[in-house]
């Protein structure tokens, strides 16, 4: 590439990201740190970069100091880390100013990590996305050395997407004074989730299958390679499928197999790494489970309801209990388990101490029963815990055995968390 091609990308970008319209995001950034942004294709890093890069020009940057690249623009292709030296030289011809560094979907460049390493020694500020979690290996670990701040971001929370509707999600009485329209919010953020893009689409679903297509054979058939392709596609079903039940490597395996093309136990693995890598979905361990069952025997839930709901015909149970997993991953990163012992329990926050237990409703007394029962089991194991029921819309508190079990709709919930 030219560097006459890279100027006129430069000058091109600087318009674009500082005349871009965007919902500002709930994430605070230390503007003396690097960062690089990690999360799930078309969940917003690139305008989050977009909110940052206006607060600095609105804190008296000048334009001129930006260097905002865009490396997934189809006008350039087969980047090496040679170009990534020539898009600093060109900036350096255009503008007598120290750039700021943002430079978006940067994993598409083989070695990128080299070169942003180089450029904090040298005390540029960088900013990086990426939708990889390979980003977050090892080895890159290792070569960025502590110089940037890893920041895993989530789809829009229901209290941004409130805000993105006008709510002032700050006012107290606004749960009270405005829950018939805040419930009729929640219904579409609970089915098609917080993915930003979407938000002013009328065919959501279509919007959601076409992102899923993009991830599943851009992000995995392409970049792992993998030749059987109707394999994982029945995985990814199946997970979807099982969101609310622990799974093993073995049973999946099984499953899949019987559905058409053998694959084996190890193959399997490779897939959730796979899917996992792509923040496609996450897991969550049972926190009463012995080392190897804690590794082998895991939940898995989507990174994004809309997604889920791609491949279920009745889904409320299952989008409830995947929407809380959800928040609390973003709060509590993997600092969260599931609980099982004869009983199961859905959530356990040790940070916390509480134990949750998800249900649609709680109608009928038979299901009452089940989920009161699990949660008094385990407090028999441990004793100093405070124990929940979220569901769809029942709110109340249970008194049971000289023991209190708060229920709160899930609505609810999460604007208070």
């Amino acid at each position: 590439m030219s560097k006459d091609i890279f100027k006129q990308l430069i000058a091109e970008y600087q318009q674009k990201v500082l005349s871009v319209n965007y919902q500002p995001r709930n994430y605070a950034v230390d503007k003396q740190l690097n960062y690089v942004f990690t999360g799930l294709r078309r969940v917003g890093k690139s305008y989050l970069m977009y909110q940052i890069i206006n607060d600095l020009v609105r804190e008296g940057h000048s334009a001129n100091e930006i260097l905002y690249f865009n490396f997934e623009d189809d006008r350039i292709a087969s980047l090496s880390i040679s170009d990534l030296d020539l898009i600093k030289v060109s900036f350096e011809e255009m503008y007598d100013v120290r750039p700021i560094f943002f430079l978006d979907e940067i994993q598409v460049v083989d070695k990128w990590e080299k070169f942003a390493r180089r450029l904090a020694d040298q005390g540029y500020r960088v900013y990086i996305t990426g939708s990889n979690a390979r980003m977050l290996s090892s080895e890159i670990a290792t070569t960025l050395g502590g110089r940037f701040m890893i920041q895993q971001i989530y789809p829009f929370s229901f209290s941004e997407y409130l805000q993105m509707l006008d709510f002032d999600i700050n006012d107290k009485n606004l749960i009270y004074s405005r829950s018939t329209d805040i419930t009729k919010a929640f219904e579409t953020y609970f089915r098609y989730g917080g993915l930003p893009e979407h938000f002013n689409v009328t065919d959501k679903r279509a919007w959601l299958s076409n992102l899923f297509q993009k991830l599943f054979f851009g992000d995995l058939v392409t970049r792992y390679q993998v030749r059987n392709d109707f394999a994982l596609k029945m995985l990814i079903r199946k997970l979807a499928e099982s969101v609310k039940q622990p799974v093993s490597f073995s049973r999946l395996s099984n499953i899949v197999s019987s559905a058409g093309k053998k694959v084996s136990t190890d193959t399997i693995i490779d897939y959730l790494n796979h899917i996992n890598e792509n923040w496609i979905c996450f897991e969550v361990e049972n926190i009463n489970a012995k080392l190897a069952a804690k590794t082998s025997n895991k939940k898995y839930y989507f990174s994004d309801n809309g997604l889920l709901n791609l491949f279920l015909i009745d889904p409320n149970t299952a989008l409830i209990e995947n929407m809380v997993a959800i928040k609390l991953q973003q709060q509590f990163g993997s600092d969260f388990y599931y609980y099982q012992n004869g009983v199961e329990v859905d959530f356990y926050i040790p940070e916390k101490h509480l134990a949750i237990q998800i249900c649609y409703d709680l109608k009928d007394e038979s299901t009452r029963k089940r989920e009161v029962n699990a949660l008094l089991k385990m407090k028999n194991q441990f004793e100093d815990i405070d124990l929940m029921i979220i569901t769809k819309d029942d709110e109340k508190t249970i008194e049971i055995n000289n023991t209190v079990i708060e229920v709160v709709p899930v609505w609810k919930w999460l604007l208070n968390h």
